[in-house]
């Protein structure tokens, strides 16, 4: 038998020992940085200073946690509805165009991922305030007479938070969009449906998946927001990352960690909902075909 033949043969071999050898570099990186660091947080919110639970009794006695909690929970969900309505309309038009003029307006809704969000907070900072662009035209325009209170206020929290997820929510719902037959809905409107008639019973039980990973993805980064709510948010819009946060600052460790960790779980819950509602494979924005 020659060289090459023997070679062919033990080919397979070969690459069924190197393929964990491929995978060991991966896990090793997962287990480093994002393994380790969640399993020392989990521990310290239990472990410092001693074997306790007080850290999580402490959140449970506090009314001011579960007022953060809700009104994450509420910035979170106004996000994610806003940011379907608006990218559903631009992911359809996106999907239906042709794939030169497509692939050219996509550049736009990628183009902020290309600035950092702190600089795009700053820019929203610039427009709202007292003496910002909107302000002045408006005063130009003669809507107002003095100038309104746009920044540090709640309005400006969803209106920066909607501008920097809105791509979240373009991208999953663009590439399910674009995989619809355009033929569906032609044929649907050629037995008289109507345009109303062919969104609820063709586009959007077909889009469902796009539509369920991009709110997915949208909610649970929203939760977790910190920057723009801290920057352009009041005293009165405190969310649990910027609360965490301010523990980190007081050096608290143990209570930081203790509220992190009810973070990740509320995530956790949600993903779990979702999942359960639609199922993992629609949770995740796979099509099935």
């Amino acid at each position: 038998m020659s060289a090459i033949a023997t070679d062919a043969i033990r080919s397979p071999a070969r690459l069924r020992l190197s393929h964990p050898a491929l995978i060991v570099p991966l896990l090793l990186f997962l287990a480093a940085f994002y393994a380790y660091p969640v399993l020392a947080m989990m521990l310290r919110s239990i472990a410092e200073p001693t074997w306790t639970t007080e850290n999580f009794r402490a959140i449970v006695d506090d009314p001011v946690v579960f007022h953060v909690l809700w009104l994450t929970f509420r910035v979170a969900l106004i996000v994610t509805v806003a940011c379907l309505v608006l990218g559903f309309p631009v992911a359809y038009v996106l999907a239906r165009l042709p794939p030169a003029t497509s692939n050219l307006l996509m550049m736009l809704v990628l183009l902020p991922f290309w600035t950092s969000i702190l600089v795009r907070t700053y820019a929203w900072m610039v427009l709202l305030g007292r003496q910002g662009l909107i302000n002045q035209l408006l005063l130009a325009l003669g809507a107002i007479d003095q100038p309104l209170q746009l920044l540090n206020t709640t309005f400006a929290v969803y209106v920066a938070m909607v501008h920097i997820l809105l791509p979240f929510m373009i991208l999953p719902l663009y590439s399910v969009i674009r995989g619809v037959d355009a033929n569906l809905m032609r044929a649907a409107e050629g037995l008289g449906a109507t345009p109303f008639g062919v969104f609820r019973q063709i586009l959007l039980p077909l889009a469902l998946p796009g539509v369920a990973a991009g709110c997915l993805l949208v909610f649970i980064l929203a939760l977790g927001f910190f920057i723009t709510p801290a920057l352009v948010g009041g005293p009165r819009d405190l969310m649990i990352a910027v609360l965490i946060q301010q523990q980190v600052d007081l050096f608290n460790w143990p209570l930081a960690s203790a509220l992190a960790v009810l973070l990740l779980a509320a995530a956790l819950i949600v993903f779990a909902v979702l999942a359960r509602i639609l199922g993992v494979e629609q949770a995740l924005g796979r099509v099935q075909r």
